[in-house]
């Protein structure tokens, strides 16, 4: 079982051809080995993006990234990981030089 559990839910408001009628809500359960929180401040505080579009980017990836290691034998993923963990890398760097100077969260 992975560090953290949370619920993710996710709604429909409406679109350019729907209303938010279309499509009931979809929650679901997963779990990471980082404070989801935490990460997503931090991108957040960097200010590479608004707020709702870091929190998708810090999001999206984080999901990903755990499901790519729960699986990372699969050969789905063996094309994915070195360009993943090069990303990784870089994006980390991107968020700490965004952060210098301001206090970060304590985990």
């Amino acid at each position: 079982m992975s560090a953290h559990q949370y619920r993710i839910t996710l709604d429909y408001l409406g679109g350019k051809h729907a209303g938010p009628e279309a499509h009931e809500p979809l929650s679901f359960e997963a779990g990471n080995h980082d404070d989801l929180f935490v990460i997503i401040e931090r991108v957040r505080a960097a200010g590479l993006a608004d707020a709702d579009e870091a929190t998708a980017l810090a999001l999206g990836m984080k999901l990903f990234g755990e499901v790519m290691l729960a699986h990372r034998k699969d050969p789905l993923f063996a094309p994915l990981q070195p360009a993943f963990r090069e990303f990784i890398g870089a994006f980390k760097q991107r968020v700490q030089s965004g952060n210098e100077g301001q206090p970060q969260p304590l985990q």
